[in-house]
């Protein structure tokens, strides 16, 4: 398979690289600035895939322009701790665009080299969840994470009939430099139950919002 992964470069996205790498996958590593642990993977890394920047993001993918994908997983984050006295525009706006606005983008240009079955992960967080959300703050995360799962969901019935299936995935509270480590899993752990999620994503269950550990979410 052809496994298209972005914020490849570390934490749970170079986790993901190297379990695909493991299973004899195809790895397309997508990420603005490469590290030594990514290239040790073996992973066609493309680099400069920055998918906050909407103006320069279709030419960044132009080097998978003749790649057919199995498997797109929208990894790539930003996370600003913003409270009700303590936030501003640029920080929301830029957790917007990288986000929720990116993941929308990368599917839209790649959706024509989905093979029949393909599936698309978004790397979401129950932190976009209405329901879940029991301390408020993390303005711009939330907010931000609820629009991923409205594409998400849009994308799920939009592309239902090009027979590819999109999950909406919340990866656990992981220990990763986006949490300053604190985290209750490590990444390694992360992506393990991640991909089980991915291996479970049908058409029947596509659009649905999963924790990682199998736990289905509320919106």
């Amino acid at each position: 398979m052809n496994i298209v992964i972005t914020g490849a470069n570390r934490g749970i996205g170079l986790a993901m690289v190297k379990r695909y790498r493991a299973a004899g996958e195809s790895v397309y590593a997508l990420c603005r600035h490469t590290s030594e642990e990514l290239k040790a993977t073996g992973a066609d890394v493309i680099e400069g895939v920055d998918v906050g920047n909407a103006e320069h993001l279709p030419s960044a993918l132009a080097a998978l322009k003749k790649v057919s994908i199995d498997v797109l997983i929208n990894n790539a984050g930003v996370l600003a701790n913003e409270s009700l006295n303590e936030w501003s525009p640029s920080t929301i706006e830029q957790q917007f665009r990288v986000n929720a606005l990116g993941p929308l983008l990368v599917t839209q240009a790649l959706k024509e080299q989905f093979v029949k079955g393909a599936k698309v992960a978004m790397i979401t967080s129950r932190m976009g969840s209405m329901e879940d959300n029991g301390s408020g703050g993390y303005y711009g995360y939330r907010m931000s994470k609820a629009a991923l799962n409205a594409a998400g969901v849009s994308l799920a019935r939009d592309m239902a009939e090009q027979g590819v299936a999109v999950a909406l995935l919340h990866p656990g509270y992981v220990q990763t430099e986006m949490v300053g480590y604190g985290g209750d899993i490590d990444a390694d752990t992360a992506a393990e139950r991640l991909l089980a999620r991915i291996d479970a994503l049908t058409l029947d269950n596509s659009g649905s919002f999963w924790h990682s550990n199998g736990e289905k979410l509320p919106w």
